[in-house]
């Protein structure tokens, strides 16, 4: 049984399981019922201050938007207007820009056919200062030509004077009557003579030399050929350079020269000094008018050296002096080793006897020193020599002794 107490009146009153049971079930579904209203109640205001709360943000965010197009659209408004400004700002300046490039290609055209003009101009000035160019070395080449063609005349007109056998010592006699003719102002202290030494098998035609403060700067072989053009071996240069050059180092010159009147119509040799250095060591071919010129040529360039030989002239004294001081040390390190090996042996022949007779005196000590130790023990026997001991194995001549001495202290 269950009890159970009235809220209003407060009885208690008693109630079986099953009717206790029926009315625990009314009460809750009642409650149940109760508490379920309530709650849909309540989802329903939730509900509808939901719905109220997001119409009030879809408001607001619809107004948002349509506030944000509307200053998009304004800014767009803005935008067309500027680039509509821009347009035609740019039309105006393209045709500003076309009408300077116009303008620019106008004056490019402009100055275009003035240098034109005037490249016409010089073009035609250059023609006619080249044609008188032209005219001029062609006049100079003409000039030159006849000039070598009244030359070659001469020379061959004076070799047709003169005999097979003075055709050479004419050509030594001009280059020698040149030489002298300029001898006491150009080349006051210097020799220049026929070279009269054939001692070797060979000689030269002249020889040059030149000195200054006793050296020797400048020095030169000449040799001088020509030959008749009726000549039926006609003669090269090179068939005298090796001989040449034979002769310049048997006379220990520095500089060959060939004065040579040869192939007359090679323009090698006709255009000036022809240097065949690349066969022969310092050595040059030349026509007779270069003969001063080159020896000009020569000397002057050995004289701008001259500094550089009195350094190696002085060097090489140098070096002579140093070789007699090297000679005179070496020749007193042999004196002086001999004397000292001389010394020296001498000195260790005279330590070789005295060790000998340290050696012999040694001997001669020990020899002293043995026989001072036998006098020493011969002392000592002596010393302890008595009767008793000389009678000792001898008993009568003991008693003799002792008889003796009994008879003695009586």
């Amino acid at each position: 049984m269950k009890e159970i107490k009235c809220p209003n009146c407060g009885e208690v009153f008693a109630v079986d399981e099953s009717g206790y049971a029926q009315i625990v079930k009314q009460v809750r579904d009642r409650e149940f019922a109760k508490e379920l209203k309530q709650r849909e109640d309540d989802f329903a205001k939730m509900k509808e201050s939901a719905l109220k709360l997001a119409q009030m943000e879809q408001k607001e965010e619809l107004a948002t938007a349509l506030s944000s197009k509307d200053a998009e659209l304004s800014e767009k408004d803005k935008i067309i207007g500027q680039l509509k400004a821009q347009i035609a700002g740019n039309e105006t300046e393209k045709k500003l820009a076309v009408s300077e490039v116009v303008n620019e290609k106008e004056k490019e055209l402009s100055q275009k056919a003035t240098e034109i003009a005037e490249l016409k101009s010089r073009l035609s000035n250059k023609e006619t200062e080249n044609e008188l160019k032209e005219q001029s070395l062609k006049k100079q080449y003409e000039d030159r030509l006849k000039l070598k063609d009244e030359q070659i005349e001469y020379y061959k007109d004076f070799k047709a004077r003169q005999s097979t056998k003075m055709i050479g010592e004419s050509l030594e006699l001009h280059c020698m009557n040149q030489f002298n003719a300029l001898r006491m102002t150009a080349f006051p202290n210097a020799y220049f003579e026929k070279d009269n030494d054939a001692r070797t098998g060979s000689k030269g035609d002249f020889i040059f030399r030149e000195s200054l403060e006793g050296i020797e700067f400048i020095s030169i072989m000449f040799e001088m050929k020509n030959e008749m053009d009726e000549t039926a071996t006609k003669h090269k240069n090179e068939d005298f350079l090796k001989e040449l050059d034979k002769d310049r180092r048997e006379k220990k010159c520095e500089y060959a020269v060939l004065v040579s009147l040869l192939e007359i119509d090679n323009e090698l040799y006709n255009n000036g000094i022809v240097d065949v250095s690349y066969k022969y060591d310092k050595m040059y071919v030349i026509r007779p008018q270069f003969f001063i010129p080159m020896i000009t040529l020569l000397r002057n360039a050995a004289l701008n050296s001259l500094q550089y030989r009195k350094e190696l002239e002085a060097a090489k004294h140098q070096q002579v002096d140093i070789l007699h001081f090297e000679e005179n040390m070496n020749a007193f390190k042999e004196g002086f080793a001999r004397n000292y090996r001389i010394a020296s042996n001498k000195f260790k022949t005279a330590v070789e006897e005295i060790d000998k007779t340290i050696a012999h005196l040694q001997k001669t000590k020990e020899a002293l020193l043995s026989s001072e130790n036998n006098l020493r023990l011969a002392n000592n026997k002596a010393e302890d020599l008595s009767i008793k001991r000389l009678t000792k194995n001898a008993p009568v001549v003991r008693e003799m002794f002792e008889e003796l001495e009994k008879e003695t202290d009586c």
